[in-house]
């Protein structure tokens, strides 16, 4: 089990610590609700450090990319972020990633923790370009500072203007006093803030600089399983639950980060999916009665017959209610379709909603 450069801190501060993608991992410290309402009202800190960064350098890293990723990254300059993914022979999804942009021969991947082996060994394969690829993934710390305070609350560590920072953009700055450090206005949360990246060996330093400058803001250290409820809410998809090799972009409404004006890894069967249309979309749902919906739950119709499965549930913190999303055949894809959730052996009513389920006050 690997431990990140702040596991001790979390040690400290009496985190629940679970294995997660090969990572000893905070999942809580106060307890899911308090801390999913924390980030949704004023500011919290997610240790992020598991996931994996590669660098791509070359005057060829760009086609590599092209190549690889479902988004178009040629619309990218220089302190742009793009969120894709990267499709497989098959029809289904390698991982879903953001590339940033540093220069016209240098990129930034960030991929999922659990797949950073088969992601460098997916655009490895595909490498016949002459690109250098570097994993810096077990070099690089990063913290997720996330909430509607986060820009007031961090404004004090920087001379970058964070309020004016839009959305997918990051600069690289002096950070708490540390150079080259990446300021990014991203997120997994929808309630806005900035993702942090810094050298292993200035975690500790850049953690405490953040809690000691965000104190009168309300500041409080996160854990994943609020991480998860957050981007549930969102109808954020995460990889392994609602995407994963089997499912295709176009079954989980990622049409819209996938680009047919460039040639890329499955382009011809994806572009078909999209002309002729799928036999199955992932819908987002409410649970009309009581009940929490499960990953793994089935979903049946007012028969009781399955007709596909929860890939991701909860209840919400913020709306107070079951939320989730699944795949279900097209016909029963359509906003206020009624489905059911077989929760143990009551198939609850539910209904197809419009994403996101929180909208930020």
């Amino acid at each position: 089990m690997k431990n990140t450069a702040l596991t001790h801190i979390h040690e400290l501060l009496g985190a629940k610590m679970v294995p997660f993608a090969g990572y000893n991992m905070p999942v809580q410290y106060e307890g899911v609700t308090s801390e999913h309402l924390t980030v949704r009202n004023d500011v919290g800190v997610f240790d992020v450090s598991h996931m994996g960064e590669f660098y791509l350098k070359g005057k060829n890293a760009l086609a590599l990319i092209q190549k690889v990723t479902s988004n178009d990254a040629s619309v990218l300059t220089d302190g742009k972020v793009q969120y894709s993914c990267l499709p497989n022979v098959e029809g289904g999804i390698v991982d879903d990633l953001l590339v940033y942009r540093i220069n016209n021969e240098e990129y930034l991947l960030v991929v999922n923790a659990s797949n950073i082996e088969k992601d460098w060994n997916w655009i490895s394969q595909h490498n016949d370009l002459g690109v250098e690829m570097i994993n810096k993934s077990d070099k690089i710390s990063l913290l997720a500072v996330q909430g509607p305070k986060a820009a007031e609350a961090l404004q004090s560590l920087t001379k970058v203007d964070l309020k004016s920072m839009a959305y997918y953009t990051f600069k690289t700055a002096t950070f708490a006093g540390v150079k080259d450090v990446i300021i990014s206005a991203t997120g997994y949360t929808g309630s806005g803030g900035f993702e942090i990246y810094m050298r292993n060996e200035d975690a500790k330093h850049i953690w405490n600089a953040i809690f000691k400058a965000g104190v009168n803001f309300g500041i409080k250290p996160i854990g994943l399983a609020a991480r998860d409820t957050l981007r549930l809410e969102m109808g954020f998809c995460l990889y392994g639950n609602d995407i994963n090799d089997t499912t295709s972009p176009i079954e989980a409404g990622l049409g819209w980060i996938t680009k047919f004006t460039k040639d890329f890894v499955n382009a011809e069967a994806l572009k078909k999916q999209k002309e002729e249309g799928v036999t199955r979309k992932l819908v987002a749902f409410e649970i009309i009665e009581k009940g929490i919906p499960r990953h793994g739950y089935d979903i049946v119709d007012e028969t009781g017959e399955k007709i596909g499965i929860v890939t991701s549930g909860t209840m919400s913190p913020s709306l107070k209610k079951g939320i989730g999303m699944g795949y279900v055949p097209k016909e029963f894809s359509k906003r206020d379709s009624k489905i059911f959730i077989q929760v143990r052996k009551k198939a609850l009513p539910a209904v197809v909603v419009r994403l996101p389920f929180y909208k930020a006050p």
